[in-house]
């Protein structure tokens, strides 16, 4: 009797990975699920009972938490990742360690292919196996929702949940609540079913995360976060708390922004491929993280070294990490410059949190001095004599005044 071709598959314990697991049973494959641990609130064994139950021949579950946290998520923070304005970058974040997981497993098991259950029209896809092939060039990819044989079977996540009620897996989601969850240690994402319109308002009980901010207490919350060359290394909260270790701390930001119900929204991006899609997410941990780094480097780092990281960094490894470029030489070229830019944002910012808002109650350095209170201060004449600034202001006029005789000479408004 032939050898089963061995197949490794990213498995959720979810409605899609379940059914696609029972599937690639069906089509032959010997499947061995794996699972990363990368901070989800989920039951593993429960889950790893569930993979065994439909038929895989083994399942491995792998702790991925702190490379999560120390390679994705603290490097995002170092340079204020961020995509179109407003999406923190929770699910492109945890794709590699999540791909680079999955590639060990199907080395060690020998497996001639990898699957996963994203669709044939979202991010993920790329994503992993962008980081697939760059991590093992020759590996076989095994993508039901686009084999048409699958897609046309499945038209919908209806026929799914039809489909596992036949095969009897357990799932959570029914069709009452149609909507596809995401979650790691960074973030929780939705979409799909009932917000694929993007007028419908999210149902109240759709965010599992943070509380309602108008349920939220109501008294501000305080905390403060220590930074060396970027990176928070410690946290203090409720009056006497303290917690160093990267995960530990991740934690801890994250109760404190979701019990204050900080880091919700909900919008339209554009996808990779060309389509724009509707997400909601909540971030809470990363969001005040972020939000203390980016005060902090208001006080600690040189102007224009801010500027061409904003304008040049920032933006670039915001699109990369989305757009599933993360295994990539520029990756590299860019996490260096990150580090170069971080050199001196070394010090602690004071924060509160209120009712999904995050504020800054203070911010300080005992090792950086670019900013100088005499300088600075209307009180005192300091080290910069307000008379130089007369020759800066000429400097600065001479072609705006030439622009200005332009302008009258052709008779144009300003």
């Amino acid at each position: 009797m032939a050898t089963k071709e061995k197949v490794c598959l990213a498995y959720s314990g979810g409605l899609d990975t379940s059914c696609i697991l029972a599937w690639l049973l069906e089509k032959g494959y010997d499947v061995v699920c794996f699972m990363a641990n990368i901070g989800q609130e989920e039951d593993f064994e429960a889950a790893r009972e569930k993979a065994l139950k439909i038929g895989a021949s083994a399942v491995y579950i792998e702790d991925l938490r702190e490379e999560f946290v120390k390679e994705l998520c603290f490097p995002a923070i170092q340079c204020n990742a961020i995509y179109e304005n407003v999406y923190l970058l929770g699910t492109s974040l945890a794709r590699p360690v999540i791909a680079r997981g999955q590639i060990s497993v199907a080395l060690r098991e020998n497996c001639v292919a990898v699957s996963h259950g994203c669709t044939g029209k979202g991010n993920d896809q790329v994503r992993f196996e962008l980081g697939f092939y760059a991590l093992k060039p020759d590996i076989k990819v095994i993508a039901p929702w686009r084999i048409p044989e699958f897609y046309n079977r499945f038209q919908g996540r209806n026929d799914l949940l039809d489909y596992a009620a036949e095969k009897g897996v357990p799932v959570s989601q029914t069709k009452a609540k149609p909507w596809s969850m995401d979650e790691n240690m960074a973030h929780c994402s939705y979409e799909a079913g009932i917000l694929e319109d993007p007028n419908m308002t999210p149902p109240v009980d759709m965010w599992k995360l943070t509380i309602d901010p108008t349920k939220a207490p109501d008294h501000p919350e305080e905390f403060t976060v220590h930074f060396e060359k970027g990176i928070p290394v410690k946290l203090e909260y409720e009056k006497g708390k303290v917690v160093t270790d990267p995960v530990e701390l991740f934690l801890a930001a994250n109760a404190i922004a979701r019990r204050n119900g900080v880091g919700r929204i909900d919008i339209v991006e554009n996808r990779f491929i060309g389509i724009k899609s509707r997400g909601c997410y909540e971030t809470p941990g990363l969001t005040i993280l972020r939000s203390a780094h980016i005060d902090l480097e208001g006080l600690v780092l040189d102007r224009e070294v801010r500027a061409i990281r904003d304008q040049f960094v920032t933006v670039n490894y915001s699109r990369l990490l989305y757009n599933g470029l993360y295994f990539s030489p520029e990756r590299e070229f860019l996490e260096n410059s990150i580090i170069a830019s971080q050199k001196t944002v070394n010090g602690k910012v004071r924060c509160a949190v209120y009712k999904g808002y995050f504020s800054v109650l203070g911010r300080s350095s005992d090792t950086e001095k670019l900013y100088d209170m005499n300088e600075s201060s209307m009180d005192i004449i300091g080290g910069l004599e307000p008379v130089d600034s007369t020759g800066f202001i000429n400097v600065q006029a001479i072609r705006l005044k030439k622009y200005g005789m332009k302008k009258m000479e052709l008779g144009e408004k300003l």
